[in-house]
């Protein structure tokens, strides 16, 4: 049979990696620019290049070549320039569910104003897939995937393993979803270089042809053979269509084609075996070896990973739902406002850069786009928590009372300890020349209050002592106005606040102050260090590691908490421990405990430790980075001179808090070391469960036969879990997106702090800030449960955690909508909850759960005056309008809500 080698040209670009963006782009720009005048040039005789998937790389081109716009537009529309369908090749385990449903959405957006994109989910470099790639690219109309990691025979550092035990003996495979999804997927067994730089010269060109073949044909099902002509950041080759007329006439029995992903996957599937192997769910790269699997990105600069999930959860959690919320009350739905900051989000999202394996200057400009995102994100809730509550009827606060409106923008009713700073009195300095504000305010009596809430019940509350400070507003119809004002803290349990929903507080004036929360002494001795609240008991150690009941069972984990320290010789993307040294903790090392505060609201308490570790590895490693040692066979070990670092950890647990809250800075003044806090839960399992993709994943807790690497380190979200089927510890984090499951005693290892040197690829680029020296910081929280995650749905808690209530303190005034209200009334009977926006297109408000379970479940939800209907992630209408929609087992499902 006649074989076909289909001939893609590209180039893979990362925006930044080992030089800055703005050095990359000037690149790309000489690279876009030959690519134009080629286009020109040859007519016909150069078919088409792939531009690699991400349509962020045609702004990053016509921010400096706007006149080309037209140009490149019609090169697509003839579909000879292939873009999208993403915005940009983010990492995939390392940005949230809805990120990566953005990424799509956008990358799909921004090409319809092209003309055409490639419908090809397309994860070159991708470091691992999460398993529900499959129904989310199905869901999107794709059903053909090329990724260049995660399914053996692929190796690092583009090399093919010739070991057994093939997870597919072919390219070409069906991969499958949890729930039962499948797409073609495409494997790049030879890398996506494989036909890089082909030559035109006759003898070159056999050698080079001589060798490729019989490497494709090796892993092709079909007769249709994939090369991929392009690399890194490579130029574009100008004489491809002579190097394919060298190859047609060596080669009589292949047809040599300048090929597109469209023509490529037409012709495969036309020709495919009835059989193909079937993958399921991640690729990991779990049937290799585990020393190239690339997980160990998720601790590198957790500082990066930490800063994306404020800003995510920003956008995602509380940005777009309240203005979902406003658009339901009479509002607007500013949808190029957010689809903006997305984009600035986005642009910290590609592989080399959330991963923090790109050289410092790239992780430099990272922190100004978070700064810039968490900047647009802070002041578009204010203003939209404002309007929101303009339209809320106030008019019935009691006489010199401030109305406080609390709003939840989640899908799940939320109760929470909230301290919000409100304005007791306040003067402008157009009332009152401004010198003279301060003492009249200092000097004027402040009322005692009384908190009520909308049904005029008295609420426990704290309220701080009252101090002066300037503030203004900005209205949208006159100057900004300064003023003065004497503000206090006020902390108070909200009960009950429905989701996406609201509900009133009144602080009113009262003849005496009533229901202070009660204060407790907070002198303690040191054997009876202990927190405590309506759902955990916890009893601390010496040493700082604490015994944990859940109360509710009266079961208990014990020796919660050890900080671990070993030395790592590896680099940003790999971690490898220092040779012949055993790991320093914290067990045993007497820690100094203080009470912050101890009051029927909270309790908050913390202790300090000295760390005693080396300074850095030793002076091995410096010569073995030099000599590009590859991390695996390294050697060294830790350097014999030590240095002190402070461990400061603080620990909350407030009233409906179902487990503590704990938040570590470290003074970190050492090098070449990682740091974990540890979680020895005792229980006998042989899996666990861990927040990924729009799934929380059973993941074993050994390897496969293959993986040699002692360490077996796993990617998350939100959290990891273990349960024994009767109880379950689940632990909850704020960017930590890196843990291990321990032998010993079924530990949950949940890195806090890596520090390396090197970005470690295909040179010595050193990344001194990788190091990330001075004060780190990070933050957790700590549930026990009965049954697993999923079934005891602690999963709720753990999504809630670091997604606060919103508090405005709106004028008094006549509005249109009641004191306490739910935009939408909801039974997810067991979903979890993932967003709520406005459609891309439309003011179709859309709401999105993902089923946990392998079971049904129901899902029942409403908004008063509209109608409402099952949808995809790319939010198209449709006529599947049901009173009780049901979610198939792991699906991911969207439903649409129109007047």
């Amino acid at each position: 049979m006649e074989k076909t080698a289909h001939i893609i040209s590209h180039s893979h670009w990362d925006r930044e990696w080992y030089l800055p963006f703005e050095k990359h782009r000037y690149y790309f720009i000489k690279l876009m620019n030959n690519l134009i005048e080629q286009f020109k040039k040859e007519g016909n005789n150069f078919k088409s290049f792939h531009l690699d998937g991400q349509t962020v790389l045609l702004e990053d081109y016509f921010a400096v070549h706007p006149e080309n716009r037209e140009i490149v537009k019609q090169l697509i529309e003839e579909k000879k320039l292939y873009i999208g369908p993403w915005y940009v090749l983010q990492d995939a385990f390392l940005t949230s569910s809805e990120a990566n449903i953005r990424n799509l959405q956008i990358g799909l957006h921004d090409t319809k104003s092209y003309g055409h994109a490639s419908k090809i989910g397309y994860f070159p470099d991708t470091f691992g897939i999460y398993g529900q790639a499959p129904q989310i690219l199905k869901q999107a109309g794709i059903d053909t995937a090329a990724f260049g990691r995660g399914v053996k025979p692929t190796g690092f550092n583009n090399t093919v393993s010739d070991t057994p035990n093939f997870e597919s003996p072919y390219s070409e495979m069906v991969w499958k979803a949890p729930d039962g999804s499948s797409v073609l997927g495409i494997l790049f067994a030879n890398w996506y270089s494989n036909g890089n730089e082909i030559p035109v010269d006759e003898e070159e060109a056999k050698t080079f042809w001589d060798k490729k073949l019989q490497d494709a044909e090796k892993y092709a099902s079909t007769n249709q053979l994939l090369f991929m002509n392009g690399c890194d950041h490579q130029p574009l080759q100008k004489n491809i269509p002579q190097a394919i007329e060298t190859a047609a006439e060596l080669y009589p029995d292949y047809t040599f084609k300048h090929s597109s992903f469209d023509e490529y996957t037409e012709a495969l599937k036309s020709s495919l075996p009835e059989k193909l192997q079937v993958i399921e769910g991640e690729l990991r790269n779990q049937r290799t070896d585990g020393w190239s699997t690339l997980v160990n990105t998720a601790s590198s600069r957790i500082y990066l990973k930490q800063w994306n999930n404020l800003c995510q959860t920003l956008l995602e959690k509380t940005a777009e739902p309240l203005a979902a919320m406003n658009l339901l009350a009479g509002g607007t739905y500013p949808r190029e406002y957010i689809r903006f900051m997305w984009k600035s989000l986005m642009k910290n999202h590609p592989h080399d850069s959330i991963c923090g394996c790109s050289v410092d200057e790239v992780h430099r400009e990272m922190v100004t786009r978070f700064e810039t995102v968490s900047q647009m994100g802070d002041v578009f809730v204010k203003e939209k928590a404002v309007e929101l509550a303009e339209m809320i009827d106030t008019s019935e606060t009691p006489e010199g009372g401030i109305p406080l409106v609390v709003i939840n923008t989640t899908g799940w009713e939320k109760n929470d300890v909230i301290t919000e700073v409100v304005d007791l009195d306040k003067v402008y300095f157009s009332e009152m020349h401004f010198e003279k504000i301060p003492v009249y305010l200092q000097e004027k009596e402040t009322s005692n209050y009384k908190l009520i809430d909308d049904q005029g019940k008295t609420i426990e509350y704290q309220l701080d002592e009252p101090v002066i400070e300037f503030g203004y507003d900005l209205p949208d119809d006159k100057f900004r106005q300064p003023f003065f004002a004497k503000r206090s803290k006020l902390s108070f349990f909200a009960d009950g606040i429905p989701s996406f929903g609201y509900k009133t507080y009144y602080l009113v004036p009262a003849e005496a102050t009533v229901q202070q929360v009660e204060q407790k002494d907070l002198e303690t001795q040191i054997d009876s260090i202990e927190m405590e609240n309506e759902y955990v008991h916890l009893q601390f150690h010496e040493d700082g590691s604490y015994d944990l009941m859940h109360k509710e069972s009266g079961e208990s984990f014990h020796r919660l908490g050890i900080y671990e320290d070993t030395g790592d010789i590896g680099n940003e993307y790999m971690f490898k421990e220092a040779k012949g040294h055993a790991a320093i903790t914290t067990k045993g090392m007497a820690a100094e405990f203080t009470f912050l505060e101890r009051s029927t609201l909270r309790t908050v308490l913390e202790f300090t430790q000295t760390l005693s570790i080396p300074v850095s590895a030793d002076d091995r490693l410096a010569i073995e980075r030099n000599q590009l040692i590859w991390h695996k066979e390294r050697e060294a070990g830790r350097s014999s001179e030590l240095t002190t670092i402070k461990l400061h950890t603080v620990v909350t647990l407030a009233k409906g808090m179902k487990g503590p809250v704990f938040k570590l800075t470290i003074d970190n003044k050492a090098s070449d070391h990682r740091l974990r806090v540890l979680f020895p839960t005792g229980l006998k399992t042989e899996t666990h469960k861990a927040d990924s993709i729009f799934e929380i994943v059973t993941r074993p807790n050994t390897p496969e036969i293959e993986w040699e690497n002692p360490s077996f380190c796993h990617h998350q979200q939100r959290f990891s879990s273990l349960s024994d089927g009767q109880m379950g510890l689940t632990v909850a984090t704020d960017g930590l997106q890196e843990y291990e499951i321990l032998k010993e005693d079924g530990t949950i290892a949940v890195t806090v702090l890596r520090s390396s040197a090197e970005l470690g690829d295909w040179g010595y680029f050193p990344t001194p800030e990788a190091q990330c020296l001075g004060i780190q910081t990070a933050e957790w929280q700590v549930l026990p449960h009965e049954k697993d995650v999923i079934q005891s749905q602690a999963f709720v808690d753990a999504y809630q955690f670091k997604v606060p209530l919103v508090v405005v303190e709106p004028s008094i005034h006549k509005g249109v909508w009641p004191k306490t209200h739910q935009f939408v009334q909801s039974e997810a009977n067991g979903l979890a909850w993932s967003s709520m926006k406005v459609a891309e297109d439309r003011d179709d408000v859309m709401i999105r759960w993902f089923n946990p379970a392998e079971e049904k479940a129901s899902l029942q939800a409403s908004i008063k005056d509209y109608q409402s209907y099952k949808s995809t992630i790319l939010e198209e209408r449709t006529n599947q309008t049901e009173d009780l929609y049901e979610a198939e087992k792991y699906e991911i499902i969207t439903l649409g809500f129109y007047k």
